[in-house]
Order: C-alpha cells, then sequence, then structure tokens
C-alpha cells in the first residue's frame, strides 16, 4: 500500500477515564480554564486565549511540542456546560484536525465527592483535506496518523493522571 494506511482501519476515537477526588464543579472549573491545559497536557506547552468571546465560542491557539518539533493550533470551545462537558474543535490552517472533550459525572457511594473524568478525541481528517492535514502532522508535529493514535493515547493518561494530581494536592 506504498506506506500508507488504509483510512478503513484508521482509529478514529480515543477515550480515557480517571477518578478524582474533588467535585465535578471543580473539575469542571480547571478543565475549562484552557490557559491552564500546559500544566496536565505532555504535548501542550502554552495556550493564548483570543478576547471578546466567552465559551462556548471561545477561540484560543494551543503551542505544542513534540521534542524539537513545535506548531500551533486554533482551537474553538464548542461545549461548555458546567459541570459536565467541555469540549474543543481543533484546526490547522483551517483544516479540521479533532474534537477534545472532556465528560464529568459525580460518583455516588464510598466516593462520594469525587468525579469521573472521561476524556475523548475524535479524528476530524477526512477525504482530501484530511490527507493534507495528514502530511501537515507528519511534517508539523513528527507523527504520522497511526503513531499519532498512539501519541494521544499516551497524551490522555498522562494529561488525566497530572489532572488528578493537581485537583487532589499530590505532590
Amino acid at each position: 500500500m506504498n506506506g500508507q494506511i488504509d483510512a478503513s482501519l484508521r482509529t478514529r476515537e480515543l477515550t480515557a477515564s480517571i477518578t478524582i477526588a474533588a467535585p465535578p464543579e471543580k473539575v469542571f472549573g480547571a478543565l475549562s480554564d484552557v490557559r491552564r491545559m500546559p500544566e496536565w497536557s505532555p504535548e501542550c506547552v502554552e495556550v493564548w486565549v483570543m478576547p471578546g468571546r466567552s465559551a462556548p465560542g471561545l477561540f484560543f491557539i494551543g503551542f505544542n511540542r513534540n521534542g524539537a518539533r513545535r506548531w500551533a493550533t486554533l482551537c474553538r470551545v464548542t461545549k461548555s456546560e458546567a459541570p459536565r462537558e467541555f469540549t474543543f474543535r481543533v484546526s490547522v490552517l483551517g483544516l479540521p484536525v479533532a474534537l477534545w472533550g472532556f465528560r464529568i459525572y459525580p460518583v455516588h457511594g464510598a466516593d462520594q465527592g469525587s468525579a469521573q473524568v472521561v476524556q475523548y478525541w475524535k479524528d476530524l481528517r477526512r477525504g482530501r483535506r484530511g490527507r493534507i492535514t495528514d502530511l501537515l502532522g507528519q511534517v508539523g508535529a513528527g507523527t504520522s496518523p497511526a503513531a499519532r493514535v498512539l501519541t494521544n493515547r499516551l497524551g490522555m493518561t498522562a494529561t488525566l493522571y497530572q489532572l488528578k494530581r493537581s485537583l487532589e494536592g499530590s505532590s
């Protein structure tokens, strides 16, 4: 197949979850402050929030790194429903890349006052424009579509673990 991945076999969605000993409102407050994402994400190093809008509709620029490679993405908050869900759509040069989101569920029983956090990723790269975005990802971020899935899976786990540490006050 000339080194290309069959698009029909490509992983297009991922989820990861964790329980955090913090109320859903606290978790949502942290996640919806997108400027804090570099505290948790292994790839995001800085966020600039564009003035003039509130969520949903808020635009921000995410500055990312993978080793020596650096790139920026334009993101738009698409859902901000406290304390249940926060999502944003990512694009590069006007091309859709992904939808990232967090669903937050209260935990009942012994862990009352805790939240189950589910992070999800949906690949939006499709068709001819998707192939262009794939190429930009390989050149800019240094990851093929298959490597991007692994990078995101590992990054989601790291992000949720660091979020947990941050909100529970662990060192």
